[in-house]
C-alpha cells in the first residue's frame, strides 16, 4: 500500500475520462486534492455525443452535454479541455492507430507528468479500447516528462469485469479525500442523467460507500484508490 502525498513537487496532471462523468466517479476528489496543492490540472475526454450518431441524439441533448462539459471543467478548474468528441459507444469502429495518433496528439501537446487513466479491465468496450490506445501513448523513452501513471476504478464498470484474475483491480496507491467528498458529490449531481438513484452502482449512497470502503483501508473517512502503473522517481 502507499498513500501518495499530493505535495509532491507535480507540474502537470493529466485526467482522461473515456465519457464524461469517469474523471468524477473515478478521481474527483483527487483532482481537486490537485488543484488545492496549486499543480496545474488537464482533462483529456475522448467521447462525446452527436446528432448524427447511429443512437440519434438530438440536437438538444447534444448542446446540453457540451454545455456541461465546460461546466464540470469550470467547477474543477481544469487549465484545459481537450474533447476528441469520438462517438460514444463506438470506439471498437476505429483504427487502433488512428485512436493512438488522436490521443497521442493531446498528451504530446500538454506534456503531463502524471497521468490518470482507467481501468484496463472495465466492462464497457470503450474503456477496454481507450486504455490501449492511451497507455500505448505514455512509453518514458518517448515521453520522457511523465513520471507517474495511475489506472482509477469507474464505478458501474470496473465492479462489473468478469470475475477472473486477470480483470482485478488491485489498489496499491489510496488518496485521503475525505475534505473533498461533499464536493464530489455535488459535481456527480451536474451528470443529472448519469447519477443513479439508491442504491445502484453510480448512486450517492454507492459512491459514498466505496469511498467509505477506500478510506478504510488507509484510516481515513473517505479516499480514492489506484494502481500505480508506472512510477519514475
Amino acid at each position: 500500500m502507499m498513500n501518495q502525498s499530493i505535495s509532491d513537487p507535480i507540474n502537470k496532471v493529466l485526467f482522461v475520462s473515456v465519457h464524461p462523468d469517469d474523471e468524477t466517479l473515478g478521481c474527483s476528489g483527487t483532482i481537486l486534492k490537485y488543484k488545492e496543492a496549486g499543480d496545474s490540472i488537464y482533462w483529456l475526454n475522448l467521447t462525446g455525443v452527436s446528432t448524427d450518431h447511429p443512437y440519434g441524439f438530438s440536437k438538444e441533448f447534444v448542446d446540453i452535454r457540451n454545455d456541461l462539459l465546460i461546466r464540470v471543467s469550470e467547477a474543477y478548474g481544469f487549465e484545459r479541455l481537450i474533447n476528441l468528441d469520438l462517438p460514444t459507444m463506438m470506439l471498437d469502429t476505429f483504427s487502433m492507430s488512428e485512436l493512438i495518433g488522436k490521443v497521442d496528439a493531446a498528451i504530446s501537446e500538454i506534456k503531463p507528468s502524471v497521468v490518470y487513466i482507467p481501468n484496463r479491465s472495465d466492462v464497457h468496450t470503450d474503456h477496454q479500447v481507450a486504455f490501449q490506445a492511451v497507455y500505448s501513448c505514455t512509453k518514458n523513452f518517448r515521453k520522457p516528462y511523465i513520471r507517474k501513471i495511475m489506472m482509477y476504478e469507474t464505478l458501474s464498470e470496473t465492479e462489473f469485469a468478469p470475475a477472473l484474475l486477470e480483470n482485478s483491480f488491485m489498489p496499491n496507491c489510496f488518496i485521503d479525500i475525505s475534505v473533498f467528498m461533499d464536493k464530489k458529490i455535488e459535481i456527480m449531481r451536474m451528470y443529472d442523467t448519469e447519477i443513479m438513484q439508491n442504491p445502484l452502482p453510480r448512486s450517492v449512497h454507492a459512491i459514498k460507500g466505496l469511498g467509505a470502503y477506500r478510506g478504510s483501508r488507509i484510516g481515513v473517512l473517505y479516499a480514492e484508490a489506484f494502481q500505480v502503473l508506472f512510477e519514475f522517481l
